[in-house]
């Protein structure tokens, strides 16, 4: 290798850190202007990824080997926690369903880290059960379809989570005008759940710490309606708590004909509209597993508002965020039965194309 060659690299090392600069320039642009598209996440991860390369190769370039060595030794440690959880991903699931199912009711929606750690446990006999009996070309279009859907969907699942984790990091600034807080089921009919109490405590944190750094008035909303087995309205009984709580009674008000997150933010908003303030300055506050898929709500309705997050129970978060996967994933059907038609003709081609050229 030439001594000109040599003496260029360094050069070329340094143009290549604009390779994730200007993809981190893209994804802040893009995100600053709606953060809760999906899209969002294939930028960041391009971002991540080729800053985690041009720092390798740069780390390489440096000769040294205390550094060197250090850095490879992180990343095969990094490499083998992944691998690790990827091999007990199935029994991982299984152990948290088994801590839902002791502390969570038992329904369905509760239910979903069982389903998909039974899945993946079942799903190689099950390939190997279907090769024994179906013929081998229809065994291999099935085994190619199968991986392709895993693959798309444990695609767009990373993608998502990587948007949710993102999203946590936002931090309004202290001047709003309202704090909706996205009500919940009540307990015995008329007291606030846990789960709900700490969506009214963070909605309150702030309302004390807005005041504390700024002064700005601010007023809560308490959303949500009536369900069939309670005796109160949601917002009624969340406004009642947080007066309890110390909130002022003339910076809370209590919308109580909601019954869904999207009824939350579209009878917020008219409170809002009725409040004659000019361009309003708005957040909602929600768990944090909920707070991406919400803020998609929020702009469906037209509402400019993005969302803090309450704290959940650590061995509730799995179930919680596969749940909302599959709400935004069921959002954006029509995309992915296309994706679907897809797969299946790919799946065709790749098993009977080298039939036919034969």
């Amino acid at each position: 290798m030439s001594q000109q060659y040599v003496a260029a690299i360094p050069t070329i090392w340094y143009w290549l850190w604009a390779v994730p600069i200007g993809l981190g320039l893209i994804f802040t642009w893009r995100y600053q202007r709606d953060k809760c598209r999906l899209s969002n996440g294939l930028w960041f991860s391009a971002t991540l990824y080729s800053f985690l390369a041009v720092l390798a190769m740069s780390i390489l370039g440096t000769e040294n080997r205390i550094l060197i060595v250090v850095s490879v030794g992180l990343f095969v440690i990094v490499l083998m926690v992944i691998g690790l959880v990827f091999l007990l991903q199935a029994f991982l699931l299984l152990w948290n369903a088994w801590l839902v199912w002791r502390r969570e009711q038992h329904t369905l929606a509760n239910m979903l880290t069982l389903w998909l750690g039974l899945a993946i446990l079942l799903l190689p006999w099950v390939n190997r059960l279907a090769g024994r009996f179906l013929p081998a070309q229809v065994d291999e279009f099935l085994v190619i379809l199968v991986n392709l859907g895993v693959f798309y969907l444990a695609f767009w699942f990373y993608n998502y989570l990587t948007m949710l984790v993102v999203y946590q990091f936002n931090h309004p600034r202290w001047r709003q005008d309202f704090i909706i807080v996205l009500g919940a089921g009540l307990l015995n009919g008329d007291q606030v759940s846990p789960l709900l109490r700490q969506r009214i405590d963070r909605g309150l944190a702030f309302y004390h710490k807005q005041h504390q750094k700024t002064g700005h008035p601010v007023k809560l909303i308490f959303s949500g309606g009536q369900g069939a087995d309670e005796t109160v309205p949601e917002g009624q009984a969340m406004l009642a708590y947080a007066l309890t709580q110390g909130l002022s009674a003339a910076d809370g008000l209590a919308e109580k004909r909601s019954t869904s997150t999207f009824e939350n933010l579209k009878f917020s908003q008219a409170i809002i509209q009725a409040s004659g303030i000019a361009r309003p300055r708005v957040i909602f506050v929600t768990n944090n597993y909920h707070t991406f898929r919400a803020g998609m709500i929020a702009r469906q309705v037209g509402l400019a508002a993005d969302g803090i997050g309450s704290r959940t129970a650590g061995f509730f978060l799995p179930n919680a965020v596969l749940r909302e996967y599959l709400a935004i994933f069921v959002r954006n059907r029509k995309w992915h039965a296309v994706a679907l038609v897809l797969m299946i003709l790919l799946s065709g081609l790749l098993v009977w194309l080298p039939t036919l050229g034969a």
